[in-house]
């Protein structure tokens, strides 16, 4: 038991989701293919504690999230949460809209980086999951779609106007989310939205090369690389200086930096212990 997490167990059964670890690779793998593995009340809190107790998974350093069958996600599940959803006072649908935030902010503060695997479709929050992961690799097949104002919401779901912008432009992202339209994984690559783009057959092959170069790779340092990334989205160019400035300093002290100079004067490769 880790003192740092105490006397909470950590949970061994997803019931809305399946969950694998491999080695340092961990995989949660949306299982309803038949509906485009649709989101439920269910797999939203699932996947928020999920990825809330992920880091302290020890040995596990990259989280890969796919879909089964010819889709990654179709977004919510029009008959479990829409019906439901029109039968709730306000109380209850600011609990689920912060519900479903909640799994987006586990994922943009979480340490590990995530990777998202896309064939087929990737619609409403499957998109903005998507949006939220470290990497997107999408198969040729892949298609993105920020649906919400074409059900009558707003395209700012779940983090999307925060996101979006930032990763393909104001531009962009006003078109993504106000038209809702489907764009093809050509577009999406062209855009900015793809971090690698490859035939469908190659898919699992490429994630897996990236998810193993990542658990391979100087774990503490991607986790600051990431939260930097995050935390400094919003502050002043002083601020993020400073930051920057005393991360970069904790680092040097690491066991890792050393073992960047001993093998770069031993003429090796460095041997990373994320620590």
């Amino acid at each position: 038991m880790s003192r740092f997490r105490a006397s909470a167990p950590l949970t061994t059964d997803w019931a809305h989701f399946d969950f694998a670890v491999d080695g340092p690779v961990a995989t949660v793998t949306l299982n309803r293919p038949e509906k485009l593995n649709p989101l439920t009340f269910e797999s939203y809190s699932d996947l928020r504690d999920l990825i809330t107790e992920l880091p302290h998974h020890e040995g596990v350093k990259v989280l890969v999230i796919q879909g089964e069958g010819r889709g990654f996600c179709g977004g919510g599940d029009v008959e479990e949460i829409i019906g439901e959803l029109l039968k709730m006072q306000a109380a209850d649908l600011m609990r689920f809209t912060k519900m479903t935030g909640d799994v987006i902010r586990a994922m943009r503060e979480c340490p590990i980086p995530i990777i998202v695997k896309i064939q087929g479709i990737a619609a409403g929050a499957g998109a903005v999951i998507a949006l939220a992961a470290d990497f997107r690799v999408v198969g040729a097949s892949g298609r993105f779609a920020f649906l919400f104002t074409k059900v009558g919401l707003s395209g700012g779901d779940m983090g999307a106007a925060y996101l979006l912008p930032r990763v393909v432009g104001l531009g962009r992202a006003t078109q993504l989310l106000m038209l809702g339209d489907t764009i093809d994984a050509p577009t999406a690559d062209r855009y900015g939205l793809v971090s690698q783009l490859v035939a469908d057959d190659e898919l699992d092959a490429a994630v897996a090369a990236l998810a193993a170069r990542l658990a391979g790779g100087p774990t503490l340092a991607y986790a600051q690389t990431k939260s930097l990334l995050t935390r400094e989205l919003d502050m002043p160019l002083s601020a993020a200086m400073e930051l920057d400035a005393m991360t970069q300093a904790l680092l040097m002290t690491t066991e890792d930096h050393a073992e960047f100079h001993a093998a770069f004067t031993g003429k090796r490769p460095p041997a990373w212990k994320g620590r």
